[in-house]
């Protein structure tokens, strides 16, 4: 496995800084989230890493810094899911994931690295047309497999799209809000997969805005405003009651089910919270959870 280091990423565009000197270490194996109000940067950072935005400061994946990597190179290493893209082509699901896999064609690659089966610990081979078949499977989409896009609802043409990405099999998977057009459902699908995604050794970093999702699947996060950090770590530790209040303006319940916490908003709020919302240790609205 192998980290992505951000290092004093600064991104300035039309006399803005849109994001300000953010680093930030994510081990290979984790999944971790980028939180913030609209405007943050959130996307910004994303693309910077992606090398799609004009920036400062350096990106290191593994002992390569992508700054000086090739564009080949980075094709292989980089999986890139943007936030918005227009899926009108009469093309077939399959063959658009397919277009997942040209980094591997253009030098004549059939052949992926080999990569750990989770099920039986073993290794093997991918083919393109195996992976392409894995991330249809992974998506849900193998019974839209020959379904033309200009057909699609919206939430399918989102996992389509998320498809594409995983079929490239990348070290790094960047996705920039893979939930937005999805249900809950499909969202719970999704980010249990790109759960299982690091977990296989990747690096997964992902723009969310639910802060439910981000606090319960997420192994670190990083909450921007306005540019700047305003906090980065374990979810418990970052989306605090203080947080929530001076970045979003909002309460939330706070709460732990099976063992794994989770977070909630509950109310908008432009003022301090009142005293009788909070419990002894300030530690936001608290609710018992009963689940049958």
């Amino acid at each position: 496995m192998i980290d992505l280091d951000l290092q004093n990423m600064t991104v300035q565009r039309n006399g803005r800084c849109l994001v300000n000197d953010v680093s930030l270490l994510i081990p290979g194996g984790s999944l971790c989230g980028l939180t913030g109000p609209n405007g943050a940067g959130k996307s910004s950072l994303l693309r910077a890493v992606a090398q799609l935005l004009p920036h400062t400061g350096h990106c290191r994946l593994g002992a390569q810094w992508l700054e000086q990597s090739s564009a080949d190179w980075r094709a292989r290493s980089l999986a890139y899911l943007a936030q918005t893209g227009e899926l009108a082509w009469p093309m077939a699901v399959r063959d658009f994931v397919s277009l997942g896999r040209l980094p591997h064609r253009r030098r004549g690659v059939l052949l992926r690295r080999q990569a750990v089966d989770d099920k039986s610990g073993s290794s093997q081979v991918r083919t393109d047309t195996e992976a392409v078949a894995l991330a249809l499977d992974q998506t849900g989409l193998t019974e839209l497999a020959t379904r033309p896009l200009n057909q699609l609802s919206g939430g399918e043409l989102a996992r389509v799209r998320l498809a594409r990405a995983l079929a490239v099999d990348a070290d790094v998977l960047l996705a920039d809000e893979p939930c937005a057009s999805l249900d809950p459902h499909h969202q719970l699908k999704v980010m249990e997969l790109l759960h299982a995604q690091s977990r296989r050794g990747r690096v997964v970093l992902v723009v969310l805005h639910d802060l439910t999702l981000a606090s319960r699947f997420c192994d670190q996060l990083l909450l921007l405003h306005e540019g700047v950090e305003v906090a980065s770590g374990e979810p418990r530790r970052v989306l605090t009651p203080d947080n929530l209040q001076s970045v979003y303006q909002l309460q939330a319940i706070h709460g732990e089910f099976r063992n794994q916490s989770y977070i909630v908003p509950w109310q908008s709020s432009h003022a301090a919270p009142h005293a009788h919302s909070m419990n002894q240790s300030g530690c936001g609205l608290q609710e018992e959870v009963s689940v049958r």
